[in-house]
């Protein structure tokens, strides 16, 4: 009876597990692309994963690197393992040391328990380093050491740990400039830099628009549970000859623009939003909030991003029952069409976000990186619309 029921238990416990393991891969789809330049990547992939070397991942933001980060631990003996992600431009720095590293009880203020760090969790797997490019000057200096002999103290520990891990870092920035500019360790680089492997833009594989595109409104209608656009090769042409500086992020992020926001079944050049357009868009978009769109990798859309979610999708809210700005808003649009205006779209979208920054630098006593996190932008977004403002001091 006693080796029935632990064998139950058994059962119950590797069905768990296998539950957990099912969720965390259909969260990451199997990358995408038939371009010589991804082909050359997933050849890459296929070779690096058999082995244990760190590898640097370069490309610009919005390309794909977690995704390539993760499909080399999944393709791992490490899979098993955990795969650990931290992007060590988005937490503070006085943070960011207990996250890599943990911290003890009573390390500092609010520390009342003890915390096992990254490097802990990801024991026997993989460590994702995203941004490390901007990783704190100090910071460095422990990384390098970990990666070097493989032992880390807690915040306020006193006993080395070690922790079997595989580092796998990325950037989008150019870290030999970073060096040269002293931002960058040049010991750490040369560490990090064993195995480069470069993501190409999203323009640079042009010929894979059309199937990622196609994808991507699958993948938006099943979340949003409604059924799937369908794009018409016109508009496939309009993406083609994009720029895409958000890269594959922006692209994603445009087909679920368009499936809630295109009003009919088939996607035509005349739906497709306003950057891809070159003129402004005919509709109100602007006066309400459609679900999930990053507006860090659509710039075009940053005002739509800030708008209030509680206005229906349609414009057609009793204006009584709108807030007094947007009222204001209605008014200053309509009388600068009125007047024949040109650009109304640009002259009232930069005093929006002008006036947006300007209230969150206030607020966090112009402390951009808190601005850019409170308002739910990355901070290149905030210091690009800084520069292009003219909000400099």
């Amino acid at each position: 009876m006693q080796k029935a029921v632990e064998l139950i238990r058994r059962a119950v416990e590797e069905s768990l597990r296998e539950d957990v393991r099912d969720t965390g891969q259909a969260q990451w789809p199997e990358m995408l692309g038939q371009a010589p330049a991804m082909q050359d990547v997933f050849r890459a992939i296929g070779r690096l994963s058999q082995s244990n070397v760190t590898v640097l991942i370069t490309g610009e933001s919005g390309s794909g690197k977690e995704l390539v980060a993760h499909a080399l631990h999944k393709h791992s003996p490490r899979a098993g393992g955990a795969f650990v992600a931290i992007n060590t431009a988005a937490i503070p720095k006085d943070l960011l040391e207990s996250e890599l590293f943990g911290h003890e009880r009573g390390a500092f203020t609010g520390a009342q328990t003890t915390r096992r760090g990254r490097f802990e969790q990801a024991d026997g797997g993989t460590l994702f380093l995203d941004e490390i490019g901007d990783m704190p000057f100090d910071l460095q200096t422990r990384l390098l050491r970990v990666l070097s002999d493989g032992q880390f103290y807690r915040v306020g520990g006193h006993q080395p740990l070690k922790a079997n891990v595989r580092v796998i870092a990325a950037t989008h920035q150019n870290l030999e400039q970073r060096v040269r500019d002293g931002a960058f360790r040049e010991d750490l680089y040369h560490r990090l830099n064993v195995i480069r492997l470069r993501l190409p833009a999203l323009r640079e594989r042009g010929e894979d628009i059309p199937m990622l595109t196609r994808f991507f409104l699958q993948k938006s209608a099943r979340e949003l549970g409604v059924d799937a656009k369908r794009i018409t090769d016109a508009a496939v042409a309009r993406l083609q000859a994009f720029d895409f500086p958000g890269n594959v992020r922006q692209l994603e992020n445009i087909c679920h623009w368009l499936t809630v926001m295109a009003p009919a079944q088939v996607v035509e050049p005349k739906d497709l939003p306003p950057e891809l357009m070159g003129v402004p868009e005919p509709r109100p978009v602007a006066m309400f909030q459609p679900p999930a769109i990053d507006a860090d990798s659509m710039p075009g859309l940053a005002p739509l991003a800030a708008m209030p979610s509680s206005l229906p999708v349609t414009a057609a809210a009793e204006p009584a029952s709108a807030p007094n700005w947007l009222a204001d808003l209605e008014r200053e649009a309509r009388r600068l069409l009125e007047a024949g205006e040109a650009e109304v779209w640009d002259a009232l979208t930069r005093q929006f976000e002008g006036r947006l920054i300007h209230t969150a630098l206030d607020f966090t006593r112009g402390r951009r990186i808190e601005a850019a996190q409170k308002l739910g932008i990355g901070r290149n977004t905030i210091t690009r619309k800084i520069q292009e403002l003219g909000l400099e001091d």
